[in-house]
């Protein structure tokens, strides 16, 4: 179901395909509006602003998904841990209403603040609001009592002034062939990682990592360890999928991704992949056939819970090696507990 289109970029971005040279152009004009927005910043012209909290950004480089909300979800909850009241914010991508301040909760509309931010407050349990002005959404969660915000997706927001910076970067897509768009995935030069403070590889580290940040970023891994029904009646081991045929569907910055998690289990995968944040109806699904229904937990927040047994979901949460996320967490908590004593 992925389009011709959709290919020939994948093809060109990511596997060495030789037709980016037609989009050259377009990229050396995006580059130049790149270099004059960070000019336009540094100068002064343009200014960040401070919302009187802490913000700290996750985001990425590249077009598409790399595992921003997942991360966003797990660093919200272990600063909770930690002492720190965190909120959320997130554009809305997807949503009709995102041009507004807009506080969201689990029972919010996806379709009115976007799929995202409707699974962040899901899982985060903690304040999200959502804008195209993140700015807005910040000021909006501080006058809520939040300490500290996490801008999901929001390393080219620089409206926001910001305490840190994560990077992601998917492993198996890397940094493609790392021009900028849309002749390569790049939304910045590659240069632009030199700038933050931390990047997590989603997946393993290659080893033609060819700067000293890429080689010192911290591997993370999304796990799925149970299968929910989409109408609330029953929950079951992922492992009792194994052998089993099913429709994978996903309409994710990556859709491979969760197809590959699939198969990893022992399922035999027939594929529908859909534009991200795309709005699929039930009727798109009705298969000719009597194999259950697998799809991220991102899209299952779009399609409610009145649907037939053969529907299920796949959680997953993020799994990093504690030996290297225990001193980052502290590192992260030091930075903004000074921040917090200047403010």
């Amino acid at each position: 179901m992925q389009s011709t289109v959709y290919q020939w970029f994948h093809r060109v971005w990511y596997e060495g395909g030789t037709g980016y040279w037609v989009l050259l152009p377009l990229s050396a004009l995006y580059w130049l509006i790149i270099k004059l927005r960070r000019l336009l910043y540094r100068s002064g012209v343009l200014t960040s602003k401070n919302v009187g909290v802490p913000v700290i950004i996750v985001g990425n480089i590249t077009a598409g998904g790399t595992g921003k909300t997942p991360v966003s979800v797990w660093l919200a909850r272990s600063l909770a841990e930690r002492g720190f009241r965190p909120g959320i914010v997130s554009r809305g991508y997807g949503g009709s209403k995102s041009s507004s301040p807009m506080r969201v909760d689990a029972a919010s509309d996806p379709s009115v603040v976007g799929d995202e931010p409707v699974l962040l407050a899901k899982r985060s349990a903690c304040p999200i609001a959502v804008d195209r002005d993140r700015v807005r959404a910040a000021e909006m969660l501080v006058e809520d009592g939040v300490d500290l915000i996490i801008s999901d997706d929001g390393l080219q927001h620089y409206g926001l002034k910001r305490s840190y910076e994560i990077c992601i970067i998917d492993g198996d897509r890397w940094l493609g062939n790392r021009f900028v768009l849309p002749a390569g995935p790049l939304r910045e030069t590659a240069s632009r990682l030199f700038g933050v403070d931390q990047i997590l590889v989603n997946g393993r580290l290659r080893d033609e990592c060819e700067t000293a940040k890429e080689q010192n970023a911290i591997e993370f891994e999304l796990v799925a360890s149970e299968v929910c029904r989409l109408n609330a009646s029953l929950t079951r081991p992922i492992e009792r999928f194994a052998n089993m045929t099913v429709h994978g569907v996903a309409a994710i910055g990556n859709p491979t991704r969760f197809f590959d998690l699939l198969r990893a289990q022992g399922m035999q995968v027939i594929e529908h992949a859909f534009p991200d944040h795309a709005i699929i109806s039930s009727g798109s699904l009705n298969f000719d056939d009597d194999f259950d229904i697998l799809m991220t937990e991102k899209d299952a927040v779009k399609m409610g819970s009145a649907l037939s047994d053969r529907f299920w979901y796949v959680p997953v949460e993020l799994e990093i090696d504690p030996v290297l996320a225990g001193p980052w967490l502290e590192q992260i908590d030091s930075r903004m507990r000074d921040e917090q004593d200047q403010k």
